[in-house]
């Protein structure tokens, strides 16, 4: 179904035509948009099971990091198929873990960030001005949406204490990174997530980000104590290491909101290992070693234990 998508960098158009074509080949999953980007193109989640709140996992948050955008549809893709077949995906069968705990893939939060650092400024549309002064000319690292806020430093979590630490660092201004505007949740990405979380309550969050081939799990005082062994059985089936992130991103992230404001269990993942934007030729081993961390993270907090 997906012939040669997996072998390039996914532009909007590819990503828009992926979710219709998983929709139309697996009635069963639930296809919808949960909001637009600046640029208008919309943010798509993908739904599968039935039931009470379930996993929420969310990639394409920076421009560059486009193999997560790529690593969710896969995931996607092979889910419904073991689903169609009634066959396990990596020993686990889909068909009866799904009864009662659905999750929900959000495979791109900032599809503009993703078609500036694929296809340059011109794809900025009237910001096309902005994006080429503010990249300096290279979009190809760009992380940030079109207005060049960096979403993953822009969500209500430790923001005043963000916002201090990039003053200190000297950003000041919107760019390819790290800005996180001067209010949260000022861009429809962030308050389309927000608002996803605040209607579904998932009781459990995980953001997919690139690089380094480590789990962060904790955030402030309200991190549920049960945090730890479910990083730990994460850690445990996909060989990352747990870690804290430091400086600039260690506040104003999507698991930092999560854990603070719905006081369930978030989780980073930092994908891959090398320099961004981590080569297409990474994918398919990437998603060799995650896909049963992938589908360890849909199951019940309850059942973790028992990949120990």
């Amino acid at each position: 179904m997906f012939d040669g998508f997996y072998k390039q960098p996914p532009r909007f158009e590819h990503i828009r035509q992926a979710v219709c074509a998983l929709r139309d080949e697996y009635p069963f999953i639930h296809a919808f948009p949960i909001g637009k980007s600046v640029l208008g193109r919309g943010l798509y989640a993908l739904g599968f099971g039935k039931g009470g709140s379930g996993a929420l996992l969310v990639g394409g948050v920076h421009g560059m990091e486009w193999l997560t955008t790529m690593l969710l549809l896969r995931f996607a893709e092979d889910a419904a198929r073991a689903i169609s077949t009634c066959e396990p995906l990596a020993d686990i069968d889909l068909t009866h873990t799904l009864e009662n705990r659905p999750f929900t893939l959000i495979p791109c939060l900032n599809p503009d960030g993703m078609e500036i650092s694929l296809g340059g400024a011109g794809t900025a549309g009237h910001l096309q001005a902005f994006v080429e002064k503010a990249s300096g000319g290279d979009t190809l690292h760009w992380q940030a949406n079109a207005r060049g806020i960096d979403l993953n430093h822009n969500f209500d979590a430790g923001f005043e204490q963000l916002k201090k630490l990039e003053r200190a660092a000297g950003i000041d201004a919107p760019g390819p990174t790290r800005y996180g505007g001067h209010t949260p949740h000022s861009e429809p990405e962030t308050r389309a997530l927000v608002n996803f979380c605040a209607a579904f309550r998932p009781r459990t969050a995980y953001a997919f980000h690139s690089q380094g081939e480590e789990i962060y799990y904790r955030y402030g005082p309200h991190t549920p104590a049960r945090s730890q062994l479910m990083a730990q059985v994460l850690a445990s089936s996909c060989g990352y290491r747990l870690a804290s992130p430091e400086g600039t991103a260690s506040h104003g992230g999507f698991k930092d909101w999560f854990i603070d404001c719905m006081r369930r269990p978030g989780f980073t993942f930092e994908i891959g290992r090398g320099k961004n934007p981590l080569p297409i030729q990474e994918f398919e081993p990437i998603y060799a070693r995650l896909v049963e961390t992938l589908l360890i993270a849909t199951l019940p907090a309850a059942a973790h234990k028992g990949f120990l």
